[in-house]
């Protein structure tokens, strides 16, 4: 018998049209500064998805990436990521010289190696900030008045700057290892370190509006394109981050200490015997939903003043967590409990009824993980790679799939489809070319192909399948602590793509599935 939510008319309903949309991080793009920027190659992307047909840009998190340089694991939610500066318009408004980015032209171009790009790009940035400092009146930036950006965002930006000046006092180490006058932002903001490491703090401020200057610029380009760009919201937060330190209640933490009480994953299942220990503080429910939610719908509108559409990840812990406690070393011994459900996404249609989210409801489900996304109405996510490992009542296969949702060959965190293909059983690929009807020669196409063709209304493309590439362009394997996130492909692959009869297919594709 369905559940009372589900007889409900659900709070959003807006995934009605079909279009296409392309996965890749910005940090991926071609330039000479050894990661991403906000410079023209942003242009470039956009124009190939006009001419390619395709809708939505959707990126991974946007924010200020720390030790293992994953944009899942940030110091802020609501910051931008200062790597992701184009550092060219400092030169322009002098504040930097050309021969000062030679440092970072010796970077790779066709992957980030973040070490390098940490120890090279940040003191550029500092040397931007001492000489703007020092000659405020005169220079000129396209990015408006800094003095009014850090009022706009002066509840998230000021406890974030004096963060990360205070980190870089003690050398990185993380907030709890502080000393108590400085462990929490309520004291730390009235502390003598706070006045001591004041410039650093607005050092760290003048990048944020630099960052979101230029993601402005991004905004406006693509909306001109009309183009939309889908962004990520991680369900939980780092927990060496602003917002843990700058708001501790909202956690389960030790007030004083800052050790959590208990920490974030999931439990054992077919992937892994000991289940997945993320570590990440678990929210005091309560505590949130006796304010209305106000810290989770500042979130949500400072994402939706970054794009136009957010996926929410690990959906499910709306619904129910998995809760470990924080002395263990695996994630067998947790317990699952309750989420804030369906009240919480009341409070979000109240304060954003036309607010566009995705729910990231991958894995194994309880039915009331289903029953919650129902009675929300927020389209989920379907991967095709995971779709022949059975039999004909699998989920992700096609013919299984509902109107309301996004169909992905794979994710982020899923090989490339050529690079899946290839590693695959021959049972899976057995499985594959009968469903398909097809030879195998060009899966990765086949794959677009049947993505176009499917009956879900979004159809999102990771940039490595339209490449043809294989497992080397793979932008992130779950597990593995070292060499994730570096992919970057070059303007050549493009160019071709662009202009050798790839965006044309593309067009030909959409217009064929209806997805214009």
């Amino acid at each position: 018998m369905a559940s009372t939510a589900t007889l409900q008319a659900p709070l959003f309903s807006w995934l009605q049209q079909r279009s296409s949309g392309v996965l890749l991080h910005p940090t991926c793009l071609p330039n000479d500064q050894g990661i991403g920027v906000l410079d023209g190659s942003v242009d470039q992307l956009l124009e190939f998805l006009k001419d390619s047909g395709v809708s939505q840009w959707q990126l991974c998190p946007l924010g200020p990436t720390g030790y293992g340089d994953s944009p899942y694991q940030c110091f802020s939610s609501f910051a931008g990521n200062p790597y992701l500066i184009d550092l060219y318009p400092l030169v322009h408004c002098g504040l930097l010289t050309h021969g000062d980015l030679d440092s970072v032209r010796q970077l790779p171009r066709d992957r980030v190696d973040y070490g390098w790009l940490y120890s090279t790009k940040f003191p550029l940035l500092f040397k931007a900030f001492e000489l703007y400092a020092g000659q405020r009146d005169s220079v000129k930036l396209p990015y408006g008045d800094f003095e009014s950006f850090k009022s706009t965002h002066a509840s998230w930006l000021a406890p974030y700057s004096l963060f990360l000046a205070i980190k870089d006092y003690y050398h990185g180490a993380a907030w709890w290892d502080w000393p108590e006058d400085v462990r929490f932002f309520a004291k730390a903001q009235k502390s003598q370190l706070a006045k001591t490491v004041a410039a650093r703090a607005e050092a760290h401020a003048f990048f944020q509006y630099l960052f979101f200057g230029q993601w402005a610029r991004v905004r406006t380009k693509a909306t001109s394109l009309g183009i939309e760009i889908i962004g990520d919201a991680p369900i939980f937060v780092a927990r060496d981050s602003a917002d843990v330190w700058a708001a501790p209640r909202l956690f389960q933490i030790n007030q004083k200490t800052g050790v959590p009480l208990a920490v974030a994953g999931v439990p054992p299942d077919y992937f892994s015997a000991d289940g997945q220990l993320w570590g990440n503080p678990l929210y005091a429910w309560d505590e949130h939903a006796a304010d209305g939610y106000s810290w989770w719908l500042a979130r949500l509108k400072a994402n939706f003043a970054l794009c136009d559409i957010v996926r929410i990840d690990h959906f499910r812990a709306f619904d129910t967590y998995w809760s470990i406690p924080a002395s263990a070393t695996t994630a067998k011994n947790g317990e699952w409990k309750k989420g804030p459900g369906l009240a919480f996404f009341k409070a979000v249609h109240d304060a954003l009824p036309t607010a566009r989210l995705i729910a990231e409801d991958l894995g194994e489900l309880f039915q009331s993980v289903r029953d919650l996304r129902d009675a929300t109405g927020l389209p989920g996510m379907t991967i095709l790679q995971f779709a022949f490992g059975g039999e004909a009542d699998n989920l992700y296969l096609p013919h299984n799939l509902q109107a309301n949702s996004v169909v992905y060959p794979g994710t982020h965190d899923n090989n490339t489809t050529i690079g899946w293909y290839r590693s695959a059983s021959e049972k899976e690929r057995d499985y594959v070319r009968r469903y398909f009807r097809i030879g195998g020669e060009e899966i990765g196409w086949d794959f677009i192909r049947v993505a176009y063709a499917s009956v879900s209304n979004l159809a999102v493309i990771p940039m490595q399948d339209f490449f043809s590439l294989g497992a080397e362009a793979r932008f992130n394997t779950p597990g593995e602590a070292a060499g994730n996130w570096q992919w970057r492909y070059s303007e050549q692959q493009l160019r071709q793509l662009h202009h050798e009869g790839g965006a044309a297919y593309l067009r030909d594709l959409a217009t064929l599935y209806g997805r214009l």
